[in-house]
């Protein structure tokens, strides 16, 4: 049997499994495969894809508007054929409706909404930025630099007002202040420091560092490092749940999600990530006998977390309550980037 008809069985029997549409979000679930450049929507009311829309070359992230009417999908490209567009898709229609292009600003990757804005923050790791952008006019409105390597991933406060950077090359993440357009300051936390997020009160962030195996908390004003956690291997995203409680990180190379308390800093659990792989093909980031668990988002209702499975061309849907993987989402190839948009509007019935 061939890796895909295997995937497609255990898909089958997954519909078996525990997934009640109550208590998880009934929107759509967006997921960014850069495999194929391509954006997969999953109904998750459903459980199914139901559209896929081209994006620009070798896509990684993807950001939703406050009023989850458009998405905006990071065309990174490579290193040998490094992006500088951003894909803007109707979230009403699932089709690419513009393509903003950044000048010179290479390479865009993270990626956040601001809050009550119609602009995004997005890290252009070919020039260690953080590139802020308009999306209803399609321009840049500002380019700040971060002074450190490989700046990847954007986290940013409630309020919009500050933005957090996680700079792989350098170990490091740079709090930009985003009023002033102007950095505050870069602090070290360990090599690698690719996830970053920030706890929905705004106290802390907490960064992933995949060389070291560790997760680092920093009280998100003072700017100083509050915790070291050891974490499993290759520790690459890192989220909050909606209420704050817990913070849940994607392993790639152990293939597991880690679960840790956030007021007690503490491990809870370890979710193995398992899937079909798909075999003998390049990807990104890949590690043998992993599904490489990179992308990864919380449900609003705090039960389910979901998790892009990269080598295996799925979303897992991991339930907290049982501490497991409770379905696979089939989606496109080499998944990575993860959002979620409210239910598409339907045509109201004729009288």
């Amino acid at each position: 049997m061939s890796v895909r008809s295997l995937l497609s069985a255990f898909m089958a029997l997954s519909f078996l499994l525990p997934y009640p549409a109550a208590g998880q979000s009934s929107g759509l679930l967006l997921v960014v495969n850069k495999g194929e450049s391509t954006l997969s929507v999953v109904d998750l009311a459903e459980g199914r894809e139901v559209g896929r829309v081209p994006t620009g070359y070798a896509p990684h992230e993807v950001a939703v508007s406050p009023d989850g009417r458009t998405g905006v999908v990071t065309d990174y490209g490579t290193r040998q054929q490094p992006g500088n567009t951003l894909t803007v898709v109707d979230l009403t229609t699932l089709e690419a409706v513009a393509t903003i292009d950044l000048g010179e600003q290479t390479r865009p990757h993270g990626i956040m909404w601001l809050p009550g804005q119609d602009r995004v923050a997005v890290t252009t790791e070919g020039n260690g930025t953080l590139t802020v952008v308009d999306v209803g006019a399609r321009r840049v409105v500002a380019a700040v630099p971060t002074g450190q390597r490989v700046s990847h991933q954007v986290a940013l406060t409630p309020d919009g007002t500050r933005a957090f950077v996680a700079n792989i090359g350098s170990g490091s993440v740079t709090a930009i202040d985003l009023e002033t357009f102007s950095v505050i300051r870069s602090i070290p936390t360990g090599q690698g420091a690719e996830g970053v997020a920030v706890a929905p009160d705004g106290s802390e962030v907490w960064v992933s560092n995949r060389a070291e195996n560790t997760v680092t908390v920093l009280d998100a004003r003072s700017l100083e490092v509050l915790a070291t956690l050891p974490s499993s291997d290759f520790p690459i995203r890192v989220i909050f749940s909606p209420d704050g409680s817990r913070a849940m990180v994607t392993n790639a190379r152990s293939a597991e999600l880690r679960v840790f308390d956030v007021s007690g800093r503490e491990d809870l659990m370890a979710v193995p990530i398992q899937a079909p792989i798909m075999e003998g093909r390049a990807q990104v980031i890949a590690f043998e006998g992993s599904a490489s668990p990179i992308g990864l988002l919380a449900d609003p209702g705090g039960r389910y977390v979901y998790v892009a499975a990269a080598s295996a061309d799925a979303v897992a849907v991991v339930d907290l309550e049982v501490g497991a993987v409770v379905r696979l989402l089939p989606v496109g190839k080499e998944p990575d980037g993860l959002a979620l948009a409210p239910p598409p509007t339907l045509p109201s019935p004729c009288p």
